[in-house]
This record gives C-alpha cells, sequence and structure tokens, in this order.
C-alpha cells in the first residue's frame, strides 16, 4: 500500500475512533452556578451550565412548612454545621424540583453550587465525589425524578455516596432528590406475605429491608401535597408576578378554564398557564 493511502486511511480510521473514545480530561469552570455530571466510562464529565433555571423563593406557592425545613437544613450546610442528604417525595407538580432550583438563586453568592446528576450517570457518583471533595464550594448533588426497578444496580453507588462507605462523606457535597415514590423502588403486595409458594423467598423480610434501606440514607424527608383551587391560583399568581402581569379576574377565570383542561390543579400547571398567559398578545389575554 502506498504511503499517501495509507495515511490517508488511518487518518479515517482515527476520526471514527475519535467518536467513541471519551474527551481528553480537562478542568471543569469552576466560575459557574451550576452543573451537569455525565458519565464516560468509570468516571466522567462535569459540564457547566451557564445560564441555569432559577426564581426566588418567594415564587412557590404551597409549600412553605417544606421550604422552612430545607431551607434551614440547606443553611446549616452552608454555615460548615451538620446537615442531611434531603428525599422530596409526594404528588407530581408541586414543587419538589422546583425548591431545589430556588436555592440556588437565594444561596449561590454564599458558595452553593448545583450539579443536576441523572439516575443512569449514578454509577460514577464516587469519581464526582473525587473532584469535588477539594473544592472549598458548597455542592448539591441533585437527582430529579429518581426512582429504581427491579434488578437495577445503580441505586447501589447512590447508597454508597449517602453513606460514605468506608471513606469519609464528604464534608461539602449534599444530595437532595426528588421522587413519587417513598422507598425510591417497586413495592408489591405478595411481599406483605411470609412467603409465595414454594418458590417464594426464604426471608422475605431481608428482601424489603433491602429495599427500604436506600430511602432510609436521607437524613431528612420531605412530603408533597396535591394543591387545592386556592393553593393553585396563589401559584398562578406568584407565576404570573414573575412575568410582570396582574393576576386580575380575568386572568383568574383563565387560570381556572387551564386547570380544568388540564385535569390537575398543580405548581405545574399553574407555571404552564403563565407562560401561555404572558405568550398570549394583550388583545389574545381573555377567559376562553
Amino acid at each position: 500500500m502506498k504511503p499517501a493511502k495509507f495515511f490517508k486511511l488511518a487518518a479515517s480510521v482515527l476520526r471514527r475512533l475519535d467518536t467513541l473514545l471519551p474527551p481528553e480530561a480537562a478542568e471543569p469552570d469552576w466560575r459557574a452556578l451550576a452543573y451537569r455530571w455525565q458519565s464516560i466510562g468509570r468516571r466522567g464529565v462535569l459540564e457547566s451550565l451557564p445560564e441555569p433555571h432559577t426564581f426566588p423563593l418567594g415564587r412557590l406557592a404551597a409549600v412553605d412548612t417544606q421550604m422552612r425545613r430545607l431551607v434551614r437544613n440547606t443553611e446549616q450546610f452552608l454555615a460548615g454545621r451538620p446537615a442531611n442528604n434531603v428525599l422530596m417525595t409526594g404528588a407530581r407538580g408541586t414543587g419538589k424540583s422546583s425548591l431545589v432550583k430556588a436555592l440556588l438563586h437565594e444561596y449561590a453568592s454564599d458558595g452553593l453550587r448545583l450539579i443536576e446528576v441523572d439516575k443512569t450517570d449514578l454509577v460514577t457518583l464516587p469519581a464526582l465525589l473525587g473532584v469535588l471533595e477539594k473544592r472549598p464550594e458548597k455542592f448539591i448533588v441533585f437527582c430529579d425524578d429518581l426512582s429504581f426497578e427491579s434488578g437495577d444496580e445503580t441505586y447501589k453507588a447512590l447508597k454508597t455516596a449517602l453513606d460514605g462507605g468506608l471513606s469519609q462523606r464528604c464534608a461539602n457535597v449534599l444530595v437532595y432528590a426528588t421522587s413519587n415514590r417513598r422507598h425510591l423502588m417497586p413495592e408489591y403486595m405478595d411481599e406483605n406475605l411470609a412467603t409465595t409458594g414454594s418458590r417464594g423467598e426464604v426471608h422475605p423480610k431481608e428482601a424489603v429491608e433491602e429495599k427500604v434501606s436506600l430511602s432510609d440514607r436521607f437524613g431528612l424527608w420531605l412530603s408533597f401535597y396535591p394543591f387545592d383551587q386556592n393553593d393553585y391560583l396563589q401559584a398562578a399568581e406568584n407565576w404570573l408576578a414573575d412575568f410582570g402581569l396582574p393576576f386580575d379576574e380575568t386572568a383568574r377565570k383563565a387560570a381556572l378554564n387551564w386547570s380544568l383542561t388540564r385535569g390537575s390543579r398543580s405548581g405545574r400547571t399553574a407555571w404552564q398557564f403563565a407562560v401561555d398567559w404572558a405568550g398570549r398578545l394583550p388583545h389574545e389575554r381573555v377567559s376562553d
């Protein structure tokens, strides 16, 4: 083979290999306020998010009790005092994720940083903790909509990160997770039985204990509940204020109609209404 043809073929092979290999390790942009962790092999990349979606805590409605407890825990963490990992569970669209995002708005100037980690990337969580442990900032590792199916082994990496394993827990890292499941894993009726036929679990209680052991590692549990009509209307008013719009009688009727068409009253539904209302031209802001 002629040298020119060989080098052309080699360059083609290298280009294709380059798409499969992980990028060269680079120092994260520590000036950012928020990040996303993505697994690559046994390690990962900390990608900065230049414009994270944040807003004041005052924009949230019907979560005052949960907000107060979460803020207290976060302030303990920022002050260098003991603080707990947090699990937020309950009805969808009631402000679990929004509370975490709002914390970044309130406390970024105090050194708080937010790192989003998808469930599929939890297997490399120990590598992330190794990157963070020597930093001066305080990091919340945020796992949104967290749940695991039977046979899913990725939760074991999270268990180790929460308790520290043999190594000491990172003093500058907490895990805040949201889920619709209190115990993060599916539970079945036959688990209440001592045995299930001849092939049942010999020690069924131990299988159940394994399932609840992950949620037990979160020291603070916060429960969220469905909105009533007043909660929903307050949330809609708060979000319209964020867009600089009044919550007059026309907007109120439109908000109620919006919730009826969606079959849901929640903070998320209120936000979606506010986005639609703010996006309309002035003459289009009429109750349907």
